[in-house]
C-alpha cells in the first residue's frame, strides 16, 4: 500500500531553503481507496453532521478539491503530502494523534503538530483553516529562526 500521495512544487513566495525541506502533512480521518472516497462523498452530501472528517469537509467539495484550497496549497513552498488514517498509521505507528490533523516534519524528523483535531473541528469555513495555516507555518518558522 502506498504510503501517502505527494504533492512536490515551491510556491511563489518561497524565500528559505527551510521551507522547501519541511513537508506539511494533511491527515483525513477517513480510510483510502476508491471504495471508500464513494462511501464519504456520499456520506458528507446526505449526513453532513455526522461526518467525521472536518478537514475533508472543510477542504473538498462533493468529490474533488476546493479550489481555493488547491490554489492555497500550491503557493506554499513545502512539499504536502496527503494521507488517509490508514496509510498514516502504517507511515507512523509510533504516533497516536486524533485525527483529522495537519503536522509539519522535517528531514529526519518526527512530526508536529500544525493544526490539532479539536481546531479543525471547530472550523466552519475554509478561510478559517487557510489563517490557521498560515499563522502555524509563521510560528514554525519564528521558531526556527531562533
Amino acid at each position: 500500500m502506498p504510503v501517502g500521495v505527494t504533492r512536490s512544487g515551491i510556491g511563489p513566495n518561497c524565500t528559505d531553503m527551510a521551507q522547501i525541506n519541511a513537508q506539511v502533512l494533511l491527515i483525513y480521518n477517513a480510510e483510502g481507496g476508491i471504495l471508500n472516497a464513494l462511501i464519504h462523498a456520499v456520506h458528507k452530501q446526505f449526513r453532513p453532521q455526522t461526518y467525521p472528517c472536518s478537514l475533508c469537509a472543510l477542504t473538498y467539495g462533493p468529490v474533488t478539491m476546493r479550489k481555493q484550497w488547491r490554489e492555497f496549497l500550491d503557493g506554499l513552498p513545502n512539499e504536502i503530502v496527503f494521507h488517509h488514517s490508514d496509510d498514516f498509521a502504517e507511515a507512523y505507528p509510533q504516533l497516536d494523534v486524533p485525527l483529522p490533523a495537519m503536522m509539519v516534519r522535517d528531514a529526519g524528523k518526527q512530526p508536529e503538530m500544525l493544526i490539532k483535531s479539536q481546531q479543525l473541528d471547530a472550523m466552519t469555513e475554509l478561510d478559517e483553516l487557510v489563517a490557521a495555516t498560515k499563522l502555524g507555518l509563521s510560528r514554525l518558522d519564528r521558531a526556527e529562526a531562533a
